[in-house]
Parts: structure tokens; sequence; C-alpha cells
């Protein structure tokens, strides 16, 4: 985003480096202050970390959350794939964590 910025400003001939430092030290103390609330208050993490999703239990497939996870189940096949694990059916859990990421538990 601060790259945009300075665009921003080049293209714009906005040469200010207090420009600069004004737009980067708002999102940079934005970041800073959003960290700690969400650290210090444990009722706004919720609106900005999700909590893990449940894919896959017990070898079957839960359609209604890879639908709201916009995840298709040959997606789901493929980071099986790349896990090492050659079937759904070989899976306890899949769960979508908050990172992204998805964890297998095996069988």
């Amino acid at each position: 985003m601060l790259g945009d910025l300075i665009q921003q400003g080049v293209t714009q001939s906005d040469y200010s480096f207090t420009g600069l430092v004004l737009a980067g030290g708002r999102f940079t103390l934005l970041t800073v202050a959003v960290s700690y609330l969400v650290f210090r208050f444990r009722r706004v993490r919720p609106l900005f970390e999700p909590e893990p999703l449940i894919l896959v239990e017990e070898g079957k497939v839960i359609d209604h959350n890879l639908r709201r996870e916009r995840l298709t189940v040959e997606e789901l096949l493929a980071e099986a794939r790349l896990q090492q694990i050659p079937s759904l059916g070989d899976v306890r859990w899949a769960v979508l964590e908050s990172s992204g990421k998805i964890s297998f538990i095996p069988r």
C-alpha cells in the first residue's frame, strides 16, 4: 500500500516528503492500533481474525463450508496431495485455519 501512496505522489507531481511521511505514518499507526486492539480485547478478535472452519469431517466434505469460502473439492484435493494425503477418505478433519492454510488431521 505504501508503494501506491508513493506512486500517487509521483504521478500527481506531489514531491513532498511530508505528504509521504504523513500517509505512511497513518497506515503504520492504524496497523499498530488494530494489532494492539486484537491482542488486548478478546471481543474484538472475531472482527479481524476469522475462526478456523471445518471443511472435512470423518472423510466427508462439508459442502456448505466449502461454498462459504469459495473453495472447490478439486482445490481441497490438490492441497491434500501437497501434504501427502492421497484421499479425503483418509482424513478425520480438514480445517481451514485463520491464516488461510488448510490443516489435515489423518485418521
